[in-house]
């Protein structure tokens, strides 16, 4: 049988505003990705507000949790663990994707810097 379990309202508005938060990160990553012009620009919103919102979603979840089963919950921390490692790494590696590709089709783009030499 489910038993239903009333929370405190200072919980759940907590909770709703976290998860409202982390839903305006989304849309504001997606209308950045609609609305600025270049690719490299485009890159950045969708990234940043992807971590951001996935944190909030995540905190409202440990708190929600956390408070029906009366102890600790933080299993949800691991994703957006995860997405802090791997969300810079993937952009960093879509960015010099989309550079070669720009340099091999002969576009102007900056010179490449390679760090061998010392910076000299």
């Amino acid at each position: 049988m489910t038993e239903t379990v009333e929370l405190p309202f200072w919980l759940e508005a907590i909770t709703a505003a976290l998860l409202l938060t982390g839903s305006l990160f989304a849309v504001l990553g997606a209308f950045g990705l609609v609305r600025l012009k270049d690719y490299f620009q485009r890159m950045h919103p969708p990234a940043l507000a992807s971590t951001l919102g996935a944190w909030c979603v995540a905190l409202a979840s440990i708190l929600y949790f956390s408070s029906l089963k009366h102890s600790l919950v933080l299993h949800a921390w691991l994703i957006p663990i995860l997405l802090s490692i791997t969300v810079p790494v993937t952009t960093l590696l879509l960015a010099r994707a989309a550079l070669f590709r720009k340099r091999a089709a002969g576009e102007d783009v900056p010179e490449e810097v390679s760090g061998r030499d010392g910076g000299n």
